[in-house]
């Protein structure tokens, strides 16, 4: 099987407009980039892809997953099964943190590091989160900070809950030692050092983040809030804390092309959250690098009455990311302009060198989109092949 590959007539985005280009790929990485076809001797044997012009992008980098599976917010039938790396790459997905959610009890950190793992032994770029929901938090090594020194994958915490009845209501004490342990660990280790804060529908909102941002040392970057489209008031809050640094998270969502319902308890579909950050980066408002998008993939999406039962459920998946941007793309949005909030953004924020864009030594982590319906085509995820014309073609072990 050759060992090299030569990418022909890509047109790159790395995630900025390059051009017409070719690339050498060999060894899960980008050996070279140029715009002259290099003729290369017969003896090593290179498989040649011909694109021909098509987009050639990073893979995505999603943030926020439940690979394990999410739910179990109405009774014990309704937790989601564990991912496969299909459900990722198909999506264009060649990197995902997994995290726990509501069910951090049965489920635990050492099966999320276990199934992480196992994604890794599928071929995808996989890491995770410690905790969970609640506090005290569910850990492998006794502690936040242990966890994320000594365990590999480990890159933060989350999600937190935090203005959400399944929250354990965690106190601004209890929150800033999580937030120091967390930052502190990832000094240690060079980590993302980041606390995920899932956002639920309080009206309580980021109040305690402000706090701590007004209040104590720690870093902007050290907490990064998700779910922020819930509600429309949510949504400004968080655009205005991404001028001081905080880095925020979009969930994206099916677009159901209904008018955006105004009001401030309004859920904002992930496209119009991500045209109104775009507005605000045209504007200076809202820093290049301060947002992301990520698909809240096997998560549980329950819908609760007032008084807090579920009247409807719904599954994340990770084929919103593509569809989201396609939806953009569509609206007349340049690409380059959408994809960093898939792939540099996330990638910066979880410290994750050589992942997110293309440059050479970089992983090869590579998407082609479709000329006309800007679906995902192909993908490569450390070099190798995994989707080819939409179609898995490394099966999934089960």
């Amino acid at each position: 099987m050759p060992t090299l590959e030569l990418i022909t007539d890509a047109d790159l985005y790395a995630p900025q407009h390059v051009g017409r280009r070719h690339l050498l790929v060999g060894g899960g990485r980008v050996l070279w980039i140029g715009a002259e076809r290099p003729e290369l001797p017969a003896a090593l044997d290179v498989r040649v892809t011909e694109l021909g012009g098509r987009r050639l992008v990073p893979g995505f980098v999603d943030g926020h997953a439940h690979v394990t599976g999410g739910g179990g917010e109405s009774g014990y039938g309704s937790s989601v099964p564990p991912q496969q790396a299909g459900a990722f790459v198909t999506a264009g997905v060649t990197t995902v943190v997994g995290l726990l959610g509501t069910d951090d009890c049965v489920r635990t950190t050492g099966q999320l590091v276990n199934a992480v793992y196992g994604l890794r032994a599928q071929g995808l770029g996989a890491f995770c989160h410690t905790g969970g929901y609640h506090l005290p938090p569910t850990t492998l090594t006794g502690s936040i900070r242990g966890d994320i020194v000594h365990v590999d994958p480990i890159l933060g915490f989350g999600e937190l809950a935090i203005s959400d009845h399944r929250s354990s209501q965690p106190t601004y004490d209890e929150f800033l030692r999580v937030a120091s342990e967390v930052h502190t660990a990832g000094l240690m280790t060079g980590k993302a050092g980041i606390c995920h804060l899932h956002l639920g529908d309080g009206v309580r909102g980021l109040e305690l983040v402000r706090r701590a941002l007004d209040g104590t040392e720690l870093p902007a970057r050290t907490f990064n809030p998700t779910h922020v489209n819930r509600r429309r008031a949510l949504f400004e809050e968080a655009l205005e804390l991404t001028a001081r640094g905080v880095v925020v998270d979009i969930t994206a969502s099916p677009e159901d092309g209904a008018q955006v319902p105004d009001g401030p308890d309004a859920d904002l579909p992930a496209s119009f959250a991500v045209r109104q950050v775009l507005a605000g980066v045209a504007a200076g408002r809202v820093p290049k690098n301060g947002w992301t998008v990520s698909s809240d993939g096997g998560g549980c999406l329950p819908v609760f009455d007032a008084e807090g039962t579920v009247t409807h459920v719904d599954v994340g998946r990770a084929s919103t990311l593509p569809a989201l941007l396609a939806n953009l793309l569509e609206g007349g949005y340049e690409l380059a302009d959408v994809l960093p909030g898939l792939t540099t953004n996330p990638a910066r924020l979880l410290r994750l060198e050589g992942r997110g864009s293309v440059t050479v030594g970089g992983r090869a982590d590579l998407v082609v989109l479709a000329d006309r319906s800007h679906a995902v085509d192909e993908v490569w995820c450390g070099g190798e092949r995994f989707v080819a014309a939409g179609e898995l073609v490394r099966a999934d072990p089960f």
